[in-house]
């Protein structure tokens, strides 16, 4: 089975990205083969379409609930005939149209819209493979508002030698813009009675934070995760600010402090900390629980912390808890109410050996985030990049305020914290009959009790995407819709189980009206009559 087309079309409007991605393949052979096509998304992307072209004719996938899906494809299976997966890969990344390629093709092209209507601040393309003569096949065209990227190679330009087919298109292509900011409330855009409002404050001062790592060395750590996590434990200690208080607390069967308390990040400390680091070695057990428990236990005690400060508790583990505590429900209910709202904590899976959904139900329920960190060369650089992620605090216990009685169904507007580089993002229905749509924003930055005020016309609002009509009519209840089904299925995670069922239904309801591939939902393909083709497109979760 060869590839012999791709073609990647990318439409991004108000951070909102639509990409369709056209792959064509031939089975050269003599009899039916299987054929895998493996797409890697960022971990909060939807499958909306899959379909399958044959002999000219398009057959278009239907998003069903998961069980009745994977029916349907088993059947078709069962009966012998031919079938494709479709498989969703999560990755650590930031938020920017990503591919990875690693295939010589005969036709291919990546083709990139933008369109921002607060402006386009920067705008830049980079690869792991980019050549001379491959830079001849990049063009880039950028106004105040709209960009456009194109990147179509020819076969020549593809290859390491005129003389083999081997390619140079073996990494990633990645396209990477901000949008201009300015010191407001943030920017509301309205379609079709469906609004989104961004926030993203700029020159904030910046917390100083307490933060504990909390390092695995279990015998299952040893290896080439060790060191991986010594090469990105070195980098991050350097990104530590002078005001920063930081410690280590790694485990195995037992819990070992670095230092009692935590210390300034001085450059004597640093160096101290790195050469502790460098004699990090891995054997023995595991003992979550009583690590996490330490960790919070050296923050409750802490004294001469900076007065306004943020502070955070950061997991890395690869295995399951087996020394200490091992009741996963019971380690979760002690750290929660060890933490009790006090501090943050973030937990990094190393692998797939590690039970993911034990560190999102715990991250979640204590402020945090979880992060599956995947066992490939760049696992260090995984590692950093998460840290840079919540290395900027500048913002806490931040409202978002809309007029009561006039939004229906509005997302998440309370957020614990927020980081220089992210985006707060919140949408709703408004209501027939507003006028203007007022907003009022509160928040604690470092210096100050920050209140921000703003009033969108919704007329004038409407009119501007009116006129534009750049990629799609409906993106912005689209994009509610996502938010929506996104943020149910985060409560769900740490909530009683009636809740949860009560919430995963509503989220499943959501995927079928919208056609979004979901944990909940699956796409099947089937080419009716007698050489029928099954093809299932599923989104796993990362629950391990």
């Amino acid at each position: 089975i060869d590839i012999y087309s791709l073609h990647v079309d990318c439409r991004v409007t108000s951070r909102f990205a639509h990409t369709v991605i056209i792959s064509r393949i031939v089975n050269r052979a003599n009899e039916s083969q299987e054929a895998t096509f493996e797409v890697e998304l960022p971990k909060t992307a939807f499958i909306t379409n899959f379909s399958m072209s044959i002999d000219g004719k398009v057959y278009p996938g239907i998003i069903k609930e998961k069980a009745a899906a994977q029916k349907e494809y088993d059947t078709a299976v069962s009966r012998g005939q031919s079938a494709g997966l479709v498989k969703y890969v999560a990755i650590l990344s930031k938020a920017a149209p990503a591919l990875l390629l690693g295939s010589l093709f005969g036709w291919g092209q990546i083709d990139v819209h933008i369109f921002e209507p607060q402006g386009i601040r920067f705008l830049e393309t980079d690869s792991t493979f980019m050549t001379n003569e491959l830079t001849e096949a990049l063009t880039k065209v950028q106004n105040e508002t709209k960009a456009h990227i194109l990147f179509k190679p020819t076969v020549g330009q593809q290859k390491v030698n005129p003389e083999l087919d081997e390619t140079l298109l073996n990494g990633d292509f990645v396209v990477r813009y901000d949008v201009k900011r300015e010191a407001t409330a943030g920017d509301i855009q309205i379609v079709n009675g469906y609004f989104v409002h961004y926030f993203a404050p700029s020159e904030m001062p910046v917390f100083p934070k307490n933060v504990i790592f909390v390092i695995d060395r279990s015998g299952s750590m040893s290896g080439r995760k060790i060191e991986q996590t010594r090469d990105a434990l070195l980098k991050i200690l350097q990104d530590l600010r002078p005001e920063d208080h930081f410690s280590f607390i790694t485990f195995n069967s037992k819990v070992a402090e670095w230092k009692s308390s935590l210390l300034p990040a001085t450059e004597e400390n640093v160096a101290s900390a790195a050469a502790f680091v460098q004699t990090l070695s891995a054997r023995g057990g595991t003992d979550i629980s009583g690590a996490l428990l330490r960790a919070v236990s050296v923050l409750d005690q802490a004294e001469s912390l900076p007065e306004r400060s943020v502070s955070m508790v950061i997991l890395l583990t690869d295995g399951q808890p087996t020394s200490g505590e091992r009741n996963v429900e019971v380690i979760q209910e002690n750290i929660q109410k060890a933490i009790d709202g006090k501090y943050a904590l973030f937990c990094l899976g190393f692998g797939f050996d590690v039970s993911y959904k034990f560190l999102e139900k715990m991250a979640l329920s204590n402020g945090g985030i979880a992060r599956r960190i995947y066992e490939k060369a760049d696992a260090a650089l995984q590692l950093q990049d998460f840290y840079q992620e919540v290395a900027t605090p500048i913002l806490t216990k931040i409202e978002m305020q809309y007029p009561e009685n006039a939004i229906e169904g509005l997302t998440k507007s309370n957020f614990k914290l927020f980081f220089e580089g992210s985006e707060i993002v919140v949408s709703g229905k408004i209501n027939n009959g507003l006028d203007l749509l007022p907003v009022e924003i509160k928040a604690q930055s470092h210096t100050s009790d920050l209140t921000l005020k703003e009033e969108a016309n919704v007329k004038e609002k409407e009119k501007i995407f009116q006129d534009q009509r750049y990629i799609f009519g409906n993106f912005i209840e689209r994009l509610w819709a996502y938010l929506t089904i996104q943020q149910l299925l985060e409560k769900a995670i740490s909530a009683p189980e009636e809740d949860q069922k009560a919430l995963e239904a509503k989220a499943l309801e959501l995927s079928l009206e919208y056609s979004f591939v979901t944990p909940l939902t699956s796409m099947v393909v089937t080419k009716p009559g007698d050489q029928q083709q099954g093809e299932l497109a599923n989104k796993p979760t990362e629950a391990g």
